[in-house]
């Protein structure tokens, strides 16, 4: 069967999209109620039909993902299935999921919405994992149905390490890539290891898709201009999909045409439209596995606002897993806002890597650096925007990413058995 999905445009108002929005609740709620997990949790009741309905279900974690493994959310046939996947398993038991070609038709269609588009002249260097995970699958199969081609250097394989990825972004002349934002800065270390300048001898490239970690501003433009190319950010999961892309005014926006989106207040438990949360999604197309106000446990913040791109979408501000902040001294403090003071730092104090610990009485960063003057400009950044108390120690470069990793070019080992009489038959111990 045919389905016709939005497109960007379709709608003219935040009305008229919350009225495509409904239109499709009915048809995915039947298909949702083929699903045995979905099917045994309303028993006793009127299976949901409407979004009124919707409204009063309570959300799905991923316990419950957990629990239903591997196919009890299943609400097709299983010769209906294209593809099975995992999710990494970060924070905890991973969870499956599983598509149909018509959700591959959504999701590719959902990942393509850059607003540097995807072209049939374009290279695209895919450095996320395969595997289990979607992520890589997702960017192949968008890349694909816009006719690019794909090197696919799968950021998990022994094959591609940073040095021969950047030998490819080279002598390829990759116009696109995909990666996490941290690849994006290992690369940069990699090709100066090469006596390469990321800036200027990479002229193809014109754009770097991210995605898979929470982007502040501050790194986002510090890698923008490392490689002298924009930085387009997306955010998703393996269970759904793409959920919000970048537009050219540098905002995500949630793709709400194509899913329900709410904030989950964790103290009250009360749904909203906007706010800061932890976004509950409702994809409006899912065909092999409907989920019903699926709660991804990631902190956001929602609003729904004019934006000078014209999509009239809300905008999403995605700040990390839910509880991932520590208290330091008498406040908190996460990932985000420490990366952000980083990479405020002067682009000459040349910090690309760093980590931090956050005790309970102080927060100590390291960073990569022999820029005079860079711990004390860190120190006062954080007791400025943070009101912390904080060490800061700068490091020699290579402490924290060792120069190994950013120059060698391991063998991709196959397996062997025989060997001659001078070589080292100990070595067959690396196959197994």
């Amino acid at each position: 069967m045919t389905v016709t999905r939005p497109q960007i445009g379709d709608w003219k108002s935040i009305e008229e999209l919350r009225a495509l929005q409904e239109r499709q609740l009915a048809p995915l709620l039947a298909r949702a109620a083929r699903s045995p997990f979905y099917r045994a949790r309303e028993s006793g009741r009127s299976a949901p039909a409407t979004a009124a309905d919707l409204r009063s279900l309570e959300p799905t974690s991923k316990q419950d993902l957990r629990d239903a493994y591997p196919f009890g959310l299943l609400a097709v046939n299983r010769t209906e299935l294209a593809t099975y996947h995992e999710s990494s398993g970060s924070a905890g038991q991973p969870t499956a999921s599983y598509y149909t070609e018509g959700d591959w038709a959504d999701l590719a269609e959902r990942y393509a919405r850059k607003w540097v588009g995807i072209e049939p002249s374009d290279v695209f260097l895919v450095r996320t994992p395969y595997a289990l995970m979607i992520t890589g699958h997702l960017a192949q199969a968008a890349a694909r149905s816009k006719g690019a081609t794909v090197v696919p250097a799968d950021s998990r394989s022994a094959a591609t390490p940073a040095a021969r990825t950047v030998r490819l972004l080279h002598r390829l002349g990759v116009t696109l890539t995909w990666s996490n934002p941290t690849e994006a800065l290992l690369w940069a270390a990699a090709a100066r290891a090469a006596g390469l300048d990321p800036a200027t001898d990479f002229p193809s490239l014109r754009a770097l898709f991210v995605g898979g970690e929470p982007l502040s501003p501050a790194r986002r433009a510090r890698i923008s201009a490392l490689w002298n190319a924009p930085v387009v950010e997306e955010y998703g999961s393996t269970e759904t999909g793409t959920l919000a892309g970048q537009c050219p005014q540098g905002r995500l926006h949630l793709w709400a045409d194509r899913v329900l989106c709410e904030v989950l207040d964790p103290s009250s438990g009360k749904l909203s439209e906007e706010g800061r949360g932890r976004l509950v999604v409702t994809p409006l197309y899912r065909e092999a596995m409907p989920l019903l106000r699926y709660n991804l446990d990631d902190e956001v913040e929602v609003e729904y606002t004019d934006c000078a791109c014209g999509w009239r979408l809300p905008v999403v501000r995605v700040l990390g897993r839910g509880g991932f902040a520590w208290p330091v001294g008498t406040g908190t403090v996460d990932q985000q806002q420490v990366e952000d003071l980083v990479f405020g730092l002067p682009a000459s104090d040349g910090v690309l890597f760093w980590r931090a610990r956050a005790g309970r009485d102080l927060l100590h960063i390291q960073v990569e650096s022999q820029a005079a003057g860079v711990e004390r400009r860190l120190t006062e950044a954080v007791a400025r925007s943070l009101g912390v108390p904080c060490r800061v120690e700068a490091l020699a470069p290579g402490s924290l990413v060792p120069t190994s990793v950013l120059t060698s070019n391991p063998d991709a080992l196959k397996p062997r058995g025989l060997f001659g009489p001078e070589e080292d038959w100990a070595q067959a111990l690396l196959y197994y």
